[in-house]
């Protein structure tokens, strides 16, 4: 799947998403390591701290699924900047593939990629519980 395909799907993950609050919809499209694709969007609710971002959303349900290792997740919101994850977004993705590939995309259909690792590079994970 190519960049362009995958963030097409998360454009179309946009559309689902319930943002009455922010009216900031944003869409996700985790793809697993066996190149199958879980979608996911933002989800608000009137006590904000109970919302659910687009990344977390797509991650939660694959790892529902039984997916736990992923390659790129490619992140859509219908704005002028370039939509990153959060911190719990990160650090949530960072406990499966922590090097992942992230992609960005804005509205005009441009996007920038990174690495996961670059986004949080002193993640905390399992190798800390274990010292």
């Amino acid at each position: 799947m190519t960049d362009r395909e995958l963030i097409d799907l998360a454009a179309e993950a946009a559309k689902t998403a319930y943002a009455p609050y922010s009216h900031f919809p944003v869409g996700a499209a985790l793809e697993c390591s066996d190149g199958k694709v879980v979608l996911g969007c933002n989800v608000e609710n009137a006590a904000l701290g109970c919302s659910i971002c687009a990344e977390r959303s797509a991650l939660c349900h694959a790892v529902q699924l039984g997916y736990r290792s992923f390659r790129r997740i490619a992140i859509y919101a219908g704005s002028t900047g370039f939509c990153t994850p959060c911190g719990t977004c990160r650090q949530m993705l960072s406990e499966f593939s922590p090097s992942m590939e992230v992609l960005s995309a804005r509205a005009d259909g441009r996007y920038v990629s990174y690495r996961l690792s670059d986004l949080l590079p002193v993640s905390f994970g399992r190798a800390e519980l274990e010292r």
